[in-house]
């Protein structure tokens, strides 16, 4: 499943916040209650590059993942070039729908 990190701005306060979710959808402000705000930008998050040691690992958050974005590990890497080379080429499974 896709995995976000969503970047809001309230119109009645001007607070900003910030929410992990699967998708790019409203929220409503945690400091003033005013409903309905879409993200201003959202950066994807379903897939990650993520140093380890010297090694780089590349995370996926699964067709399954529903209230957190549960990563899997799909590769291991000497150096960031290749896992972000890995990861452009990378097609995910098909979802298993029998």
């Amino acid at each position: 499943m896709a995995w976000f990190l969503n970047f809001y701005r309230c119109d009645r306060c001007s607070r900003v916040w910030r929410d992990e979710w699967s998708c790019t959808c409203d929220d409503d402000c945690p400091h003033c209650g005013a409903r309905h705000f879409s993200p201003y930008k959202s950066d994807d998050l379903t897939e990650l590059v993520v140093p380890a040691g010297k090694e780089f690992i590349v995370l996926r958050s699964p067709y399954s993942a529903e209230h957190d974005p549960d990563y899997e590990e799909i590769g291991r890497f000497p150096t960031q070039a290749k896992a972000e080379e890995f990861l452009a080429s990378y097609e995910p499974p098909e979802l298993n729908r029998t």
